[in-house]
């Protein structure tokens, strides 16, 4: 496994992350989601992602289980808040009690002192920016929390809390972490380039577009029992692709892989990576098996014939500016 610095901070973070968002406590028992972060451990993953969120903040506890025989100062574990964990009006959003009260919560469910990465899952636009960054520069500097990212902010929302972390002396972002693969380039003309002038990088989700860059969804064919577009926490993000255009285009990439004797999910992985303002790309899994053959795409290079290739294969399903007019809450 070789690591990448988070941005221009001087945490390094594992080139695959693994993250258990619908996994844990959802899709598989606890038995086989301490054996995937495991095989992800034994594999040289170092960086864990979660948020309270997941699986209604049952993801987080599972993980810390998994993770509690570990040696803390070789991790970094990272988890997120904004998204409602309660009944209550105060349980979501980016408020100062909301923030604080959720960090608290986090630590105690993954059972560590501190959290090396704190992440805004979402742009609060209900809460002054102000108030969420004192929040999180108060948890940085009463060493609950070691840096601070965020999730899925618009490059105009991340140069705003930059700019106001600098007035007001606060601790600034080091990390965004998007969606982005082969099919969903929507950060590439905005928020890349932010991010790379604010010193921030990403550490992306869904880099095999929820399943379907491995290649396991065919079109005409009934969906895989047990994948994510059979579960009722998957279905709804994985619908985008599988119409029967995207899902041809995909299967047009395994005689590129297989001509680097790479798998579809490996030539997925090694794109996302060859992005030098990616620090991490997070991989999940149901099986072992997953994580291991997933790993082997970390150190592939692309050239350039390879790259023109994909991007002509996937010519006219890509995604670059999908219509964001809708509220947080809506965005996927």
């Amino acid at each position: 496994m070789e690591h990448r610095h988070l941005g221009r901070s001087g945490l390094m973070v594992s080139q695959l992350a693994y993250g258990n968002w619908i996994t844990h406590a959802s899709q598989v028992d606890d038995e086989a989601a301490v054996a995937c972060v495991h095989a992800a451990l034994d594999a040289g993953i170092t960086t864990f992602d979660t948020a309270d969120v997941y699986a209604a903040t049952e993801a987080e506890r599972v993980m810390g289980k998994a993770l509690r025989a570990q040696r803390r100062e070789g991790l970094e574990i990272c988890t997120k808040v904004f998204w409602p964990t309660g009944p209550g009006r105060n349980d979501r959003g980016l408020s100062r009690k909301h923030i604080i009260e959720s960090c608290h919560g986090s630590l105690k469910r993954i059972g560590v002192d501190y959290l090396d990465l704190y992440q805004a899952h979402r742009y609060d636009h209900n809460t002054p920016l102000e108030e969420t960054l004192r929040a999180f520069d108060d948890l940085v500097r009463s060493g609950n929390v070691l840096y601070i990212g965020v999730s899925e902010w618009r490059a105009e929302e991340i140069a705003a809390a930059v700019k106001i972390a600098d007035e007001m002396g606060f601790d600034r972002l080091v990390s965004n972490q998007p969606q982005y693969s082969m099919l969903w380039r929507v950060i590439d003309e905005q928020v890349v380039p932010t991010s790379v002038e604010f010193g921030l990088g990403q550490i992306v989700w869904s880099p095999l577009a929820q399943g379907v860059l491995t290649g396991k969804y065919r079109a005409g064919q009934p969906h895989p029992g047990g994948s994510r577009a059979t579960s009722p926490e998957g279905a709804n993000f994985i619908s985008r692709w599988l119409r029967d255009d995207v899902l041809n285009a995909v299967a047009n990439l395994a005689p590129i892989a297989a001509d680097l004797h790479l798998s579809t999910a490996q030539l997925a992985l090694a794109w996302v990576l060859q992005n030098p303002a990616v620090s991490a790309a997070i991989i999940g899994a149901t099986r072992p098996a997953q994580v291991a053959e997933n790993v082997k795409a970390v150190g592939i290079e692309l050239d350039a014939s390879v790259m023109a290739a994909i991007d002509e294969t996937l010519a006219g399903v890509i995604v670059t500016n999908p219509d964001y007019t809708k509220s947080p809450e809506e965005r996927p």
